[in-house]
């Protein structure tokens, strides 16, 4: 059956014809030789992670950029491990890329550019695997169930360039800095750079001996475990460093958007190892702060709101999913959790009820530039923050799972939750609430009532809530459901059964294949 592209269907040949624009990696096709290649890749290192964790079944995962050189990682590790060991590529979590030097601190996740940081732990299991190497670029979020080897690779950097640059741009500015000087440098790198770490590190330290701050450098693992109940978190020198200065090697990346915002009161040094270049650059954090407080706004307007559940392999996802639905039942708001992967305005427009989306996703891919979407999405601080009775926000900014539970079990859970403890007190619950966004006096939703409300509105029903059913025309309540509401309020609520209503009619011959193109019959001369 041959079929033509119409207004309503494609033949599905673009989908096979179709190029993905991928930035290959070639550093590794630049190695003279095949000891070279195995030192980039830690050929050595990988071999003997697996044989001293003893894993048996061992996931491999590559970014698109460096999924041209699996075959021959594969083989080689294959040739060198024991034999009752298995191997596999997860070529299918590799989508998305990492940023280029294009790229902008002010310009944030865009539309579908999910990037393969996460270490996919689902698709690692569906090999049964215990164990996986992660290649390329990693966000290096706590996993949740499997131990995690990472190979970083080994970007080119100059690292007496490096140092002069930093501390050149450094001096230069301390006279400017005077009087918000810290007596601490925290040292930040890209994940790439992390062989190079401790002789930057060393050259940095001899560099700022004439200088009064403190060079503080916590180093990256290669290797993650599941978290242990029994054992407390580990708290680095960094934790919690606010007042201080930031050197970070690296290009433009979420990563280092993601630093800059989460660390605003700071000042950042960037320095670019393939551009060669160092400049202060915390100064452009106001826009981006900006631009998410204009959108917690818009949450803060929300009454319904969709959770979307980003990752399935970062540790406390469950436990934060859970305290956002605790903090939105507590304001009276209605939430939904919907499972996702990659977003796109067509997936999450099927959700026309939700007025806001929550994204629980790792910190490279938690801020979304969500001006292509209809609905606004916000990240789980940036809820807690809108949903206070009053706002107070100093420009403190948390992406971490972690930090985000424990800030809230530390003291500020009395904060977000004194807006329901008002309503629930002499505050008129009818009374209207004034929008920063549109200017205007809004009516909020009230969801989830408790049993005091419950007797009070058993008698008094809203008109919103009665919902009539087209079998026999009897009426329902549904005072907690937003999309039945929803649909209730719309002009087209589906087709109409009619049940009872039309005769039956004798069956015919239907059209065979499938929607794109069906097969008609003889004396159908429709096309």
């Amino acid at each position: 059956m041959s079929v033509e592209n119409t207004a309503f269907s494609a033949s599905g040949e673009e989908v096979i014809t179709r190029t993905i624009d991928v930035e290959v990696d070639d550093t590794a096709d630049q190695l003279k030789s095949s000891a070279e290649f195995d030192a980039f890749y830690e050929i050595d290192r990988t071999v003997r992670e697996i044989e001293e964790g003893d894993f048996k079944r061992v996931a491999l995962q590559f970014p698109d950029e460096l999924l041209h050189d699996s075959v021959q990682i594969f083989r080689r590790l294959k040739r060198m491990i024991s034999p009752d060991k298995e191997l596999y590529v997860l070529a299918d979590t590799s989508y998305g890329r990492q940023a280029s030097n294009s790229w902008s601190p002010l310009t944030l996740l865009p539309l579908g550019a999910t990037l393969s940081c996460c270490v996919d732990e689902v698709a690692a299991q569906h090999v049964d695997a215990n164990a996986l190497v992660h290649y390329g670029h990693a966000c290096m979020s706590q996993t949740y169930r499997l131990p995690v080897i990472y190979v970083f690779g080994k970007k080119l950097i100059d690292v007496e360039d490096c140092v002069s640059r930093l501390v050149e741009s450094f001096s230069s500015s301390e006279s400017e800095l005077k009087s918000s000087r810290s007596e601490r440098i925290v040292f930040r790198h890209d994940v790439a750079y992390t062989y190079q770490a401790g002789s930057i590190v060393d050259r940095l330290q001899v560099a700022l001996a004439n200088f009064e701050p403190q060079l503080i450098y916590t180093s990256i693992p290669n290797k993650l475990l599941p978290p242990n109940p029994e054992e407390s978190p580990r708290n680095s020198e960094e934790e919690g460093a606010q007042d201080c200065t930031i050197f970070y090697v690296g290009d433009e990346s979420l990563g280092f958007t993601n630093l800059l915002i989460t660390h605003a009161s700071c000042n950042v040094y960037q320095y670019s190892p393939s551009l060669k270049t160092c400049h202060l650059e915390s100064g452009r954090t106001n826009k981006l702060l900006m631009r998410r407080y204009a959108t917690m706004q818009k949450g803060r307007d929300a009454d319904v709101f969709g959770i979307l559940v980003g990752t399935l392999g970062v540790a406390s996802y469950l436990p934060l999913i859970k305290h956002i639905r605790t903090l939105l039942a507590a304001s009276h708001k209605k939430s939904y959790t919907i499972s996702v992967g990659k977003l796109n305005p067509a997936k999450l427009a099927n959700f026309m009820e939700i007025e806001c989306f929550v994204l629980v996703a790792c910190p490279e891919n938690s801020l979304i530039d969500a001006k292509d979407f209809y609905r606004p999405i916000i990240t789980p601080y940036e809820l807690e923050v809108g949903l206070q009775a009053e706002q107070n926000w100093t420009g403190k900014y948390i992406l971490d799972f972690e930090k985000l539970l424990a800030e809230y079990d530390h003291g500020d859970r009395s904060k977000v939750v004194s807006s329901a403890d008002n309503d629930d007190g002499d505050k008129d619950e009818d009374s209207p609430i004034f929008s920063l966004i549109t200017g205007k006096y809004r009516h909020a939703k009230r969801f989830g009532f408790t049993a005091k409300d419950s007797n009070a509105r058993s008698s008094s029903s809203p008109e919103s809530a009665l919902v009539q059913r087209s079998q026999d025309n009897a009426l329902s309540l549904l005072s907690n459901s937003a999309a039945g509401q929803f649909l209730q309020s719309r002009t087209y609520q589906g087709l109409d059964p009619r049940l009872g209503q039309d005769a039956p009619s004798a069956l015919e011959q239907g059209r065979s294949g499938i929607a794109r193109g069906y097969e008609n019959s003889a004396d159908d001369g429709k096309s």
